[in-house]
């Protein structure tokens, strides 16, 4: 993963700056009308543009990102396997009425991966609960692996009390938090994010008692048959939460997501995380701002077999920010003096600085490029009697 350097509220309202005889602009965030929203860059750690963004909802189905976490971090941990049979209980049967399912029951051969397919890309509540059971004995138990990792995590607004996200007073986290939490899915398990962009499942043993063929549904996030850029995540709905999304997308290199709650309709958070990454996509993008290896002047040396070193940075920094503004970045160089031979290699002698509009937008330790050893004994002396004068 790229290093990253968190900007909070970077959404600029309006800006304007001349740049090779042209004009910046950066409108505001489309106006959407829902209870709270985040626009993320999660490889820069960037948040464009954000509304209420910390404050609690209530996440419905989008609890199973969390879920699905757990579960990610149970695989690679080798506590279970994908391969392993699941004993559905009467209480995973029990969590699919009225909402969503996949259809399992007691007398079914179900493997974990068949219940995480069914998790995500249908969003069954019977799935979820059979795997919480399956992980940590009880839902309950679950739960606390669920805040562990929130914790873990940052999520500093949020507490789970069950794998499925249906109501209950205790349950709830911020359109932030599940913003990082989708990053992290991304970031940390690239080899399970696939199931999040497949538009239909059918589990080959839920059948239809009408036709005797199993039951085909589709991925409830419509932006993946609207935008073929859209690649994932989940959708949430009780009558509390209201519609939710979280929908990420990913052009030329660069990926965005958007997480909106309290929508009033399923077109409406559709529309709404539509206007958000298109936003996001149009007027921002990634540069590097600080190169790792890459020389920023030039530093004095005292006592040395050298005069001076080239400082370097370690730091690999790259940002999100608003097309055309690269060329405006300010630079400034502030060097520890005074720099005294020997000179180690892993000890910072001073410190860059990158501002935008006067903010500080990333700050890197310098290094020598090279070890500068001690000068013989006369030049020793000399810059010692020239340094009581400084």
């Amino acid at each position: 993963m790229k290093t990253s350097y968190k900007i909070l509220n970077f959404a600029i309202m309006m800006l304007f700056a001349p740049i090779a005889d042209s004009i910046v602009i950066v409108p505001k965030p489309p106006e959407i009308q829902v209870e709270s929203y985040v626009l993320y860059n999660p490889d820069t750690g960037t948040m464009i543009a954000s509304e209420e963004e910390t404050n609690q909802i209530k996440p419905a189905s989008i609890t199973k990102l969390m879920t699905a976490y757990t579960v990610f971090h149970a695989i690679k941990e080798e506590q279970i396997a994908m391969d392993d049979p699941v004993r559905v209980s009467k209480n995973a049967m029990k969590a699919a009425v009225g909402g969503s399912s996949m259809f399992i029951d007691q007398y079914m051969d179900v493997t974990v991966e068949d219940l995480i397919k069914g998790m995500i890309i249908i969003s069954g509540n019977d799935a979820s609960v059979a795997l919480a059971e399956h992980i940590a004995g009880n839902e309950e138990t679950f739960a606390i692996y669920m805040n562990m990792y929130a914790e873990a995590l940052g999520m500093k607004n949020t507490n789970f009390t069950n794998s499925h996200g249906l109501e209950d007073e205790e349950h709830y986290s911020s359109a932030l938090d599940i913003a990082m939490l989708a990053g992290k899915i991304i970031d940390e398990f690239p080899e399970h994010f696939h199931y999040y962009s497949e538009r239909t499942y059918e589990f080959d043993q839920a059948k239809d008692l009408k036709t005797g063929k199993p039951i085909l549904q589709y991925n409830r996030n419509k932006l993946l048959r609207r935008d073929a850029s859209v690649d994932g995540m989940k959708t949430g709905y009780t009558r509390s939460a209201g519609y939710c999304l979280v929908a990420t997308a990913q052009r030329d290199g660069t990926r965005l997501i958007a997480v909106v709650t309290g929508a009033k309709s399923d077109d409406d958070r559709n529309n709404a995380a539509s206007a958000l990454l298109n936003y996001g996509f149009r007027f921002f993008e990634e540069r590097l701002v600080i190169e790792s290896g890459k020389g920023y002047g030039q530093a004095q040396v005292w006592k040395g077999n050298a005069d001076s070193v080239q400082m370097v940075a370690r730091d690999q920094i790259e940002l999100t920010i608003a097309k055309g503004m690269f060329d405006e970045i300010e630079s400034s160089v502030e060097i520890f003096e005074p720099v005294i031979a020997p000179t180690p290699i892993d000890q910072p002698i001073g410190k860059l600085t990158m501002k935008l509009e006067g903010k500080v937008i990333a700050e890197s330790n310098l290094y020598p490029m090279k070890t500068v050893d001690e000068d013989n004994l006369w030049g020793w002396l000399y810059d010692s009697a020239l340094l009581l004068f400084e």
